[in-house]
């Protein structure tokens, strides 16, 4: 975890300077914060704007944990994903936070923890999407503008109430995410590559194995842990294409104790009937509401055979079960009646 590792991960030449560096790592919208914060801690001359733009990104991990913490004491809600493996970063070195990911115990906590933060900050957008059906999952994304939203990213705050979401295909919904913090990070990385075959993990991924590598894995208690999650093939993936940059340490034991599991877990998917891939459903905005802070609840309406209104405590929405499907004026307007009409009746 050093600059020259970094430079290995961007293909980018050492004599180039770390000029270069930091051009190779804006082409990843939070990498350059990476790369600046490690060029600060080996000294390099840097100028007021990146000094600025370095400060602005040290900030914004603060106010991520900041925001963290008060909502874990106030809803239960709790970090999973990108915070936790900030922290096991060396000392200095700025793990970049897109999105701050936090998973709640029940849908009630869920939505206290929304009107929390629609309450204390300027969230400009809601996205809400549901996961399963019967019973089914929560998933709330909201944005609001950076100090300098033209060239900082975004604050995202994704709430959920389920901790992996699955791939809606053969990997379902797992709400739960308990085991060590270090083997629920693992899980994490991994879940985030669960789908179709796509490109090798990214500089970033690498890196937050690499910050794994220091922790105590035991390997067959990871192993069984990482197949009950469903999780094999993913896992094996991410530490083959790791072990190219760095040394697993603990983690090649892990690997290797991998291996029995993989064939069960391909099979499995395989197995899968057609019938139990279901789709995210995902809402299109109608419209924001005052605050229905005695709602513990969102509500589903019907509307009509293939839509139906999503009623939350923050905003309303219309909700199909495939994108686009409801994007037409006419459904949206019909659908605007609707609620008026069910605010006429409450």
């Amino acid at each position: 975890m050093n600059t020259p590792l970094l430079y290995r991960l961007l293909d980018t030449d050492p004599a180039a300077g770390p000029a270069e560096l930091l051009h190779r790592a804006r082409a990843g919208r939070h990498l350059p914060h990476l790369v600046l914060s490690a060029l600060a801690g080996d000294g390099v001359r840097m100028g007021e704007a990146a000094r600025a733009e370095l400060g602005r990104a040290q900030d914004r991990v603060a106010r991520y944990r900041r925001l963290a913490a008060g909502l874990a004491r106030s809803t239960g809600v709790r970090a999973i994903r990108g915070l936790p493996l900030a922290g096991y970063y060396p000392g200095g070195l700025l793990r970049p936070l897109d999105t701050l990911d936090l998973v709640a115990p029940d849908e009630a906590a869920l939505w206290q923890a929304v009107i929390r933060l629609v309450t204390d900050h300027p969230v400009e957008h809601i996205d809400v999407s549901l996961l399963g059906e019967r019973p089914h999952h929560t998933a709330v994304t909201l944005h609001w503008p950076a100090e300098d939203p033209l060239v900082d990213p975004w604050y995202r705050v994704h709430v959920s109430t389920a901790a992996l979401p699955g791939d809606g295909r053969a990997v379902p919904v797992r709400p739960f995410l308990v085991a060590d913090e270090h083997v629920e990070c693992l899980i994490a990385l991994a879940e985030s590559r669960l789908g179709e075959p796509g490109p090798p993990p990214g500089p970033l991924a690498l890196l937050d194995v690499a910050a794994l590598t220091g922790r105590p894995f035991e390997a067959a208690e990871t192993a069984a842990v990482v197949a009950a999650y469903r999780l094999a093939p993913e896992v094996a993936d991410l530490l083959d294409h790791a072990a190219e940059h760095v040394p697993l340490g603990p983690l090649a034991a892990v690997r290797a104790a991998l291996a029995p599991e993989l064939a069960a877990e391909h099979r499995r998917r395989g197995e899968a009937p057609a019938a139990r891939r279901v789709p995210a459903r995902h809402g299109a905005l109608l419209r924001r509401t005052v605050i229905r802070h005695s709602w513990g609840e969102a509500r589903l309406l019907g509307h009509t055979p293939d839509t139906c209104l999503l009623l939350t405590p923050v905003a309303d929405y219309l909700l199909a079960p495939a994108a686009g499907a409801v994007d037409t004026p006419a459904t949206r307007t019909a659908a605007l009646d609707a609620l008026h009409h069910w605010d006429t009746l409450c």
